[in-house]
């Protein structure tokens, strides 16, 4: 089915999910939301904001990932409401573009929400369907087989109408942080049956790029301080491709395990900045700065940032 069919009528509630049903079946209104897409429109109208009348899908492209970043940043921080207030400027941005482009004549708010609510529909027929689903994983396995079928009869479309097909990565942006794409790029391969056996695979092939990042960095020109030199630009290149394999096979490993690798290294980052304010504030009591101390005395209060932690 591609996304331009319609999508078949929700089923009759299953025994195991009637409620789920039930709320499909009967959606409640939300006159907030349709009141705020009225007032964006107005802000558009030609007698309304000069600001938001000039605004194009590109102009205010970069305000979408800053939004979704505060967003998630209130959500890590468990900050409710920071977090209502966040998720609000990010709608503002979904509406925002939505009535540039029915003012273009594109689309607009309804298709979007319509579009997304088949899409959600198509992918659940475990909720909506015959399909069985027993946990998490089972319903992520089935996702991404919806998907390669999707991708199956949109081939099929782009072939009957002579054009060409889109290729199985060519939906993963670009754009997203290098961690994310990753993971986004290596689940679809696997999607597609390129994947190991077996996790003792994986860890195998993180081994051999460890030794050949090894390697390239044992035969690259240094300067004194042991980073390759910046002048050597092959050697630059070549220290980087092995290290990108190392990080690109890591991300198979946190896959295989069923752990988000982007999630887990934000983790890492917000545990390391919390040791790292705990140290300085220690530090500052007494009157000095982490500058100031030995490597001795800095790795003390690491060890106790660290205690603390499991306190």
């Amino acid at each position: 089915m591609t996304a331009s069919e319609p999508t078949p009528p929700i089923a009759s509630p299953s025994p195991a999910a009637p409620l789920a049903s039930q709320l499909a079946a009967n959606p409640c209104s939300h006159p907030s939301f349709d009141q705020f897409v009225a007032t964006i429109a107005a802000l558009r109208a030609p007698d309304g904001c000069p600001w938001d009348r000039t605004q194009t899908h590109q102009s205010i492209a970069h305000n979408m990932i800053e939004e979704a970043y505060e967003a998630v940043d209130a959500i890590e921080a468990a900050d409710v409401a920071h977090l209502r207030e966040e998720l609000g400027d990010v709608l503002l941005q979904v509406v925002l573009q939505s009535q540039i482009a029915s003012d273009a004549g594109e689309f607009d708010i309804n298709d979007v929400c319509a579009d997304v609510n088949e899409k959600m529909v198509r992918r659940h027929p475990h909720v909506f369907g015959e399909a069985q689903a027993a946990n998490a994983g089972d319903v992520l396995d089935l996702w991404e087989r919806v998907k390669m079928a999707e991708k199956g009869a949109a081939d099929e479309a782009a072939d009957g109408a002579g054009e060409r097909r889109e290729g199985l990565l060519d939906g993963v942006p670009t754009s997203f942080p290098a961690l994310m794409q990753a993971q986004k790029i290596s689940r679809k391969a696997a999607a597609a049956g390129f994947e190991w056996d077996s996790l003792d695979g994986v860890w195998e092939k993180v081994r051999e790029e460890i030794a050949e990042l090894q390697e390239a960095y044992a035969v690259a020109p240094k300067a004194a301080n042991g980073k390759v030199d910046a002048a050597a630009e092959a050697a630059v290149a070549a220290v980087e491709d092995e290290l990108g394999d190392v990080l690109f096979s890591l991300v198979n490993v946190g896959r295989r395990m069923g752990v988000d690798a982007e999630g887990a290294l934000r983790s890492t980052c917000r545990k390391f900045r919390d040791r790292w304010a705990w140290m300085e504030q220690a530090a500052w009591q007494q009157g000095r700065t982490i500058e100031d101390l030995s490597s001795e005395e800095r790795e003390t209060l690491w060890n106790e940032a660290k205690k603390r932690e499991r306190s």
